[in-house]
């Protein structure tokens, strides 16, 4: 994994898009760094995910553009894409009875050509992406069979076994109890600090946005309104501005970290 720098890993300029001709985001310029941790927040309905479909090159822009390390995304293949950028959907529900040690291997698939099999450097490393997300005890189990903490966290294994610079997550924590939401954040955030890994994460929770990311994008009907850190972004009038509600910002007492309390 390369170290953090200040290198722009993944860059929006003007970035617009949509589907069957109709704008969904309108002109959102963003800039990750290597190390950074963000957080995207909004409304429902406000192209938090189409964000995400756009900065993988799968929805073509109209208008902008993507750059991935400084390369334009649309000149890269799917292949060289996700040998630098793993994706987690909202939906990550297998289909298959899959073990948890074969669907974890599947993340070897940019690395291998047309047929090859994985071999032993990709088992060493589904292993190791196994053994980040604690579930290495877990290799031989059947994936239908895991709790949904569990098979989120194998999920993200499986991301981990790509190798990316960059993981994009939209509502990792969705379908969870809140015991879970927090088991994942705190993966997220130990694989943020200590793997060095860049993260982009949807979140519709605004207090659990603001306990882990570093800085956080809001938006609003297809546009980026604000970016900044948790207390830069989460304030009574932005909040009343985008959300339409009123609320009690105060900073957490066991962080400090601004906590969200909506009232009537």
């Amino acid at each position: 994994m390369n170290e953090v720098n200040d290198q722009a890993l993944l860059g929006a300029r003007s970035l617009t898009c949509g589907y069957g001709g109709e704008p969904v985001l309108y002109d959102v310029s963003l800039e990750l760094k290597r190390g950074d941790f963000v957080g995207v927040i909004g409304p429902n309905g406000c192209g938090k995910s189409t964000l995400l479909r756009a900065l993988t090159g799968v929805l073509a822009h109209s208008e902008g553009g993507v750059n991935l390390k400084g390369t334009e995304i649309q000149s890269l293949s799917r292949r060289q894409i996700a040998r630098q950028v793993a994706v987690i959907p909202q939906d990550t529900v297998p289909q298959f009875g899959f073990t948890v040690l074969e669907m974890v291997l599947m993340g070897r698939t940019p690395h291998l050509r047309r047929l090859q099999r994985a071999g032993k450097q990709d088992l060493e490393v589904a292993l190791s992406s196994l053994n980040k997300t604690d579930m290495l005890a877990l290799k031989d189990r059947n994936i239908m069979e895991l709790s949904g903490g569990e098979r989120q966290r194998a999920v993200i294994a499986r991301a981990l076994a790509q190798e990316p610079d960059l993981l994009l997550l939209d509502e990792p924590d969705s379908h969870l109890d809140i015991g879970h939401q927090i088991e994942i954040f705190d993966l997220l955030q130990e694989l943020n600090a200590v793997q060095k890994l860049t993260l982009l994460c949807v979140s519709h929770d605004l207090n659990l946005a603001s306990t882990y990311a570093k800085k956080l994008i809001l938006m609003q009907s297809g546009r980026l309104v604000a970016s900044g850190s948790p207390k830069e972004i989460l304030t009574p009038d932005l909040l009343k501005s985008v959300y339409g509600i009123n609320a009690i910002v105060q900073p957490s007492p066991v962080n400090g970290t601004p906590q969200v309390t909506p009232y009537n």
